[in-house]
């Protein structure tokens, strides 16, 4: 850098790898405008800071009793704009030294590994540069930036530059503690003189900053950063306050995770879950839920990399000194730190919802009706805590009333001593599910089946395989095995039974894969299973409900063969083996399974069979 110097001022002109560094940041490297704004109001946080711990060490210093604040001035006539704050402020060589130049050495290897590499600028490479103040650039042609030291005795300098070929420093008039910062917007940028506008940058990018921000002499930051105090010193109300006014929301949060976290990873968290969850639970509930700070300042909307997927319905924030970030603090770079910080959120989030549901039973309840069908699926999301995420799911059962939960402890727990699996059924509604012929045999003997109505429990509840040693089962698998069923239905096949078999397989043909005796059937003349290695029923009518053209596998008919029906239908075999009614009647009892298998049928067929039937029934009168 060369200087020329006169008694008033001295000109200093920019090396050539800084200018085309400038370029760079000025016309490259931000993407938004706008953060112009949190840059510069975060370099005068940084100067208040520095100089309130000052003055614990110092008693020398210039107004001593003034405030610690940041003044911003819009003048929407002459389309400009006033950041001052009551910081350390600079002296002459801090404007050379911080204004000046961007880094005291690297910047030509930069340079030249941007040059070699061809490609657009890496922020990754840039973001050890610290170039903030340089975005001003952005919106400016010009900046004046007035300062004087907080040290006895300081003078004060103009610092003024148009960011391309260098800059001049002139001493001035003593003026008050702290730097000024002054520019006219360029002609495209006139929108930003506006002190509606600027309040809702603020609001965005700066609302948590420590010192109080004045635009035009009124205070616009008013809302604490409650994540920075402890625990014991914030209210339930100002906890629920400052819910809604990070959330938008007009309810009180369900429940709140208070981090704080000190260590090889420093990070605060002040986390909420929502009282209710929007319309479309997986489409709505991903934007803007967590916001990213840094020192109190804003840095991000919606990191997508510091929750997993399961868990988006939380919304907070989350402020952390360890990140390391681009140069122009919107996109963070893919670091070990992240994942370590959203390692701990997870786990602190698990443990605070077990502890909810142990001891907050209803509340917990609450939670799992709204957000229940997404964190469902960190089953599959997430291996490293799919036992926890198992242990706080929730299920209706055919024991519970309709809308309460049991949980896979409590059912385990409530086994039958002979009983060896857990089982379940899937359905849409309730009342679907309950009247299922596939039900009856349980319901009989008093043995739990978990109600799986929720469609998420379709990619999540088949993959946990077994609890507590138990294998989760579906009651409408073929090979099932029932307590007790060896005392009911579980009988050696006798002539008879195996003729009603051979008979209806001879009706039916390929229209299933199977027929057996059922274990399960109480009342029900008969019902439709699938095989070993089918997918469940629900499965197919979602691949069907997705593709027209996938084709279902065929069923297995379980017949109850002490059902009333079917023993009129074999003592009329022995004798009458050529009465039509027979095949009417195999017909007529597999439409009816498919019926309440949930599947079509041709209705024209049922109708005429069921008309023939009838008129057979009525010539017996």
């Amino acid at each position: 850098m060369s200087q020329v110097s006169t008694e008033q001022s001295e000109t200093f002109e920019f090396r050539a790898e800084m200018k085309q560094l400038l370029n760079i940041i000025i016309h490259s490297l931000y993407t938004n405008p706008e953060v112009f704004l949190r840059e510069l109001v975060s370099n005068s946080s940084d100067a208040l800071n520095k100089v309130r711990f000052m003055k614990l060490t110092e008693t020398n210093i210039i107004n001593p009793e003034s405030e610690l604040k940041i003044n911003i001035h819009v003048d929407k006539d002459a389309k400009s704009l006033t950041i001052e704050d009551t910081g350390i402020g600079m002296t002459h060589d801090d404007m050379v030294q911080h204004l000046g130049t961007i880094a005291k050495s690297g910047t030509a290897e930069l340079i030249s590994q941007i040059k070699e590499s061809g490609k657009s600028v890496d922020a990754n490479l840039i973001g050890q540069f610290g170039v903030g103040f340089y975005s001003v650039f952005m919106v400016t042609d010009e900046v004046v930036v007035e300062s004087r030291h907080a040290a006895e005795n300081s003078v004060s300098f103009r610092w003024k530059s148009s960011g391309e070929y260098g800059f001049e420093i002139e001493p001035i008039e003593e003026r008050n503690r702290g730097t000024k910062i002054t520019f006219k917007l360029k002609e495209e940028y006139h929108h930003f003189a506006d002190e509606t506008s600027i309040k809702q940058l603020l609001k965005k990018y700066s609302n948590f900053v420590d010192f109080p921000i004045y635009v035009n002499d009124e205070e616009v930051n008013k809302v604490q950063a409650l994540w920075h105090k402890r625990k014991d010193e914030i209210s339930t109300e100002e906890l629920n306050e400052f819910y809604k006014f990070i959330s938008g929301d007009y309810q009180e949060p369900l429940s709140h995770l208070h981090l704080n976290l000190e260590g090889n990873i420093n990070f605060k968290a002040l986390l909420f879950i929502p009282q209710m969850a929007p319309a479309n639970l997986f489409r709505d509930i991903a934007d803007n839920n967590i916001h990213l700070y840094s020192n109190k300042i804003f840095i991000q909307d919606d990191p997508k990399d510091l929750l997993p997927e399961y868990l988006r319905f939380i919304r907070g924030v989350v402020d952390t000194e360890d990140l390391p970030l681009n140069v122009s603090r919107e996109v963070t770079q893919s670091s070990p730190v992240m994942a370590k910080i959203k390692q701990i959120i997870t786990s602190k989030m698990l443990a605070h919802l077990d502890e909810m549901a142990s001891k907050e039973p209803e509340k917990y309840d609450k939670f799992f009706k709204q957000f229940g069908s997404l964190f469902k699926s960190g089953v599959n999301q997430d291996y490293t805590n799919k036992s926890k995420i198992v242990e706080l799911l929730r299920f209706e059962s055919s024991k519970t009333s309709a809308g309460e939960f049991t949980s896979l402890n409590r059912y385990v727990s409530n086994m039958r001593t002979e009983q060896n699996e857990i089982y379940y059924i899937m359905g849409n509604f309730r009342n679907e599910v309950d009247r299922n012929p596939n039900m009856e045999y349980f319901k009989k003997h008093d043995i739990e089946v978990l109600y799986l109505l929720d469609p998420v429990d379709l990619f999540t509840v088949p993959y946990i395989f077994e609890y507590d040693g138990k294998h989760l089962t579906s009651i409408e698998k073929a090979d099932i095995s029932i307590p007790e069923s060896k005392s009911e239905n579980d009988t050696t096949e006798n002539d008879e039974v195996k003729n009603i078999i051979t008979f209806a397989k001879e009706i039916l043909g390929d229209k299933v894969e199977d027929i057996i005796q059922s274990k399960r059937l109480v009342d029900s003349v008969a019902s439709l299973v699938v095989g070993k290695n089918s997918l469940d029923p629900q499965m197919e009518k979602m691949m069907k409900m997705m593709d027209k053209e996938f084709i279902p596998s065929k069923r297995i008919l379980e017949l109850n063969i002490e059902h009333p029906i079917l023993k009129n239908l074999s003592s009329k075999l022995s004798s009458e083996p050529e009465n039509e009614i027979l095949k009417l009647t195999i017909l007529q009892i597999f439409d009816i399974a498919m019926l309440n298998d949930g599947q079509s049928i041709d209705v024209s067929d049922f109708t005429k069979r069921a008309n023939e039937m009838m008129l057979h029934a009525t010539n017996r009168i």
